[in-house]
């Protein structure tokens, strides 16, 4: 008997997440016969994506059942897998995240996961994040829970300490990562196999390999490191030098983690090119939906992201090891706090996400990372109980803010901007 299952996807209504993981559901049989309920706020959106689901479903014959609807609630009935990517006013609260500390003298990269902009990223997300996962609890309290949004290891965190609900993060950093090794050592993409443990866009990476040979590659990476363009990750490579491994998933991420990570750059994320990006897909899907073009064949082909292998292999138990997952670390990386949300490879079989642990991280980078748990954690308790006063205690440990009157101001005016988000999770 072919298994079936009932998956739940949340935020359906992105025009450029939502497109990924189209691409991994109707790209893959392994789920025919199991329904998709896409849920969203926006009917008109939400409208938009179930008729491109079903066209997609039915070109590629991967044989779902396709539902919508704007009730989340009764959605998660009888539910076995949640994929949550949702956000709230995503581009226009950001931005504020990103402004509102330099404008107080704060030098940052990003301003997402973190530094000030993390904290009001887990201020805002976690009260609609506990929303979903309380009525999971009542409704489908196995579920698996598979979360892309950010901050993602804040949100893998607070649910390891407050719920019992199963969660995974994903994500494709280990990948952006590998990528960015091969380029300096000359080799492609896929010739390059990366093993990283660390927190969410700041693994190290413990060994990299060649995938034909076994060999490995670090020496030829220190060796070809020397005299690569000085312009390209300055931020990474100054950390590979010290600390003698590569670290995380490019220099705007890790930059988010450091006193010292706005001189590779504060360029800041790219909101005019996202939003012209997300324009040009939109444009894209109601140019399908009308006829008016033909669908781009590589919607129709995997996107790299890991949430239908995941599916798959639970619901098939195929013991499927997935290059990296953000769980709750219980001593999977036995030298960093077990109270942390930690990035390592995962097994999904029918049990659910088993941690694989491959040892302690080298001492040295095992403390610069322990900086950023405990920042980390402290933004989850002042999330979680609505505290300012917490929330003040998470700048001031944090080493990207650099200023304790900067703290307080930016503190009160990204408060008030947020203050409708933030809500008391207990």
């Amino acid at each position: 008997m072919t298994a079936v299952t009932k998956i739940v996807f949340l935020g359906a209504t992105s025009a450029s997440f939502g497109i990924s993981i189209f691409r991994d559901l109707f790209s893959s049989h392994d789920l025919a016969g199991s329904t998709l309920v896409m849920v969203g706020r926006n009917v008109e959106r939400l409208a938009r994506a179930e008729r491109l689901a079903k066209l997609l479903n039915d070109k590629s014959g991967a044989g779902l059942k396709i539902e919508s609807t704007t009730d989340w609630r009764s959605a998660l009935d009888g539910a076995a897998f949640i994929i949550h990517s949702t956000v709230i006013d995503r581009n226009r609260l950001w931005k504020l995240d990103w402004e509102v500390p330099r404008k107080y003298g704060i030098r940052h990269t990003l301003g997402e996961n973190g530094g000030p902009g993390g904290l009001f990223f887990t201020l805002r997300t976690l009260p609609v994040v506990f929303d979903f996962v309380r009525e999971m609890e009542r409704r489908c309290p196995q579920a698996l829970f598979i979360n892309f949004s950010n901050p993602e290891s804040r949100i893998v965190l607070a649910l390891g300490q407050y719920s019992r609900i199963r969660t995974v993060g994903l994500c494709h950093g280990i990948f952006m990562a590998r990528d960015a090794v091969a380029a300096i050592v000359g080799l492609p993409s896929e010739q390059v196999e990366v093993w990283g443990a660390g927190l969410n866009h700041f693994q190290c990476l413990t060994q990299i390999r060649d995938r034909a040979t076994g060999a490995d590659l670090y020496p030829l990476l220190r060796e070809k490191e020397r005299n690569y363009d000085p312009k390209v990750s300055p931020l990474s490579r100054n950390l590979f030098r010290a600390f003698g491994y590569w670290l995380g998933c490019g220099d705007g991420h890790v930059g988010e983690y450091m006193a010292y990570g706005w001189e590779a750059g504060e360029g800041g994320y790219n909101f005019e090119w996202d939003e012209g990006e997300r324009a040009k897909t939109e444009k894209t899907i109601d140019d399908v939906l009308a006829g008016r073009a033909e669908i781009p064949w590589w919607w129709l082909t995997p996107s790299g992201e890991r949430a239908v292998a995941v599916i798959a292999a639970v619901l098939h138990d195929r013991k499927q090891l997935i290059e990296s997952g953000v769980v709750y670390n219980q001593k999977t990386i036995p030298n960093l706090p077990a109270n942390a949300a930690v990035e390592v490879p995962v097994m999904a079989d029918i049990a659910g996400i088993h941690p694989v642990s491959l040892g302690p991280l080298p001492d040295a980078v095992a403390k610069l990372m322990a900086v950023q748990v405990n920042v980390q954690q402290l933004a989850v308790e002042a999330a979680v109980r609505a505290s300012k006063e917490l929330a003040l205690q998470a700048l001031l440990i944090d080493p990207v803010v650099n200023s304790a009157d900067a703290a307080r101001q930016l503190l009160d005016e990204l408060w008030e901007i947020n203050r409708l988000y933030i809500r008391n999770c207990l």
